[in-house]
């Protein structure tokens, strides 16, 4: 059985579109196409103009799932890729454009978009930095501490940051950038920034990346900020049973307390948005240039 979903002059057949890919949650093919269709405004905000790597599993999230961050040559035209660099050559990545391109990579089993942290219209700018963090121990009130900590350190120095659930087990807390940063110099500040907090709070932080030497502290992991590194992407679903949604909040539902890890899912994200809309909108708005942050940074360091 097939169905037809049509998007302007773009069709999308979806196979088997009752299949369950979320068995527990009861969610089919058919329902993950209408969740990005309906929200695909908000999710190509986010997500379109970016390589990406998907997660698919084609049998759905209890079967064998895989990474794939390769255009295939049987995508369609419409879908075509972008070719760029890489260690040995080049690779011709995936990018989304329109609510058609979402439609089809989730026919194709996509659950899970993870995105670069720059365009790629200038791959090698950073116009994100991440600091992911997960809990040591399962318990999530240190990741929220973690985060709120991030926050006020950048509040002192007058940089917005922003926070998203990743939908599995911490959060991100992202900065953004005005995309022209290079990846070593936006790295090595991010580290510098984590070797302050984690002296700040030293029974509770630390940069060390080796378990065994961690004491059950929350680690500061900025080891995403690198070219051709993923994050998850806003709103994305993850493939967990509970098709739980990465999902950004504002910083006065972290410091409440009341927004578990897998909280947000795929069946009610469109409630929680009509309640408080999108808490990263306008954030291109207080991009920061790397240069500036550096010397927002250094001129705390001699205040």
């Amino acid at each position: 059985m097939t169905q037809s979903r049509r998007f302007g002059r773009y069709t999308v057949e979806l196979s088997k579109p009752d299949k369950l890919l979320f068995a527990e949650a009861g969610i089919t093919k058919a329902d993950l196409v209408d969740y990005h269709v309906g929200h695909a405004d908000l999710i190509l905000t986010h997500l379109g103009g970016r390589a990406l790597t998907l997660k698919r599993c084609p049998e759905g999230v209890a079967g064998d799932c895989f990474y794939q961050q390769h255009h295939q040559d049987h995508f369609p035209d419409w879908l075509a890729p972008v070719s760029l660099p890489a260690r040995d050559g080049s690779i011709a990545h995936i990018v989304v454009r329109r609510a058609a391109d979402l439609a089809y990579l989730v026919n194709q089993g996509a659950i899970e978009f993870h995105a670069w942290l720059s365009r790629v219209g200038r791959p090698d700018g950073a116009d994100l930095m991440i600091f992911d963090l997960d809990p040591p121990d399962g318990d999530f009130a240190p990741v929220r501490r973690a985060a709120l900590a991030l926050r006020d350190l950048f509040g002192r120095i007058g940089v917005a940051c922003y926070v998203k659930l990743t939908g599995s087990r911490g959060l991100h807390v992202v900065l953004p950038l005005d995309g022209k940063a290079d990846f070593d110099d936006m790295r090595a500040l991010a580290r510098r920034i984590a070797d302050r907090l984690a002296a700040e709070h030293p029974d509770s932080l630390t940069v060390e990346q080796r378990k065994a030497k961690r004491g059950g502290r929350l680690y500061l992991d900025v080891m995403r900020n690198a070219y051709g590194q993923t994050a998850v992407a806003p709103y994305s679903p993850r493939a967990v049973p509970e098709a739980s949604v990465a999902a950004p909040l504002t910083w006065a539902e972290v410091e409440e307390g009341r927004v578990g890890p897998r909280d947000i899912t795929v069946g009610t994200l469109g409630r929680w948005l009509d309640r408080r809309g999108d808490p990263w909108s306008g954030m291109r708005r207080h991009a920061r240039s790397l240069d500036g942050l550096v010397r927002a940074f250094a001129s705390r360091r001699k205040g």
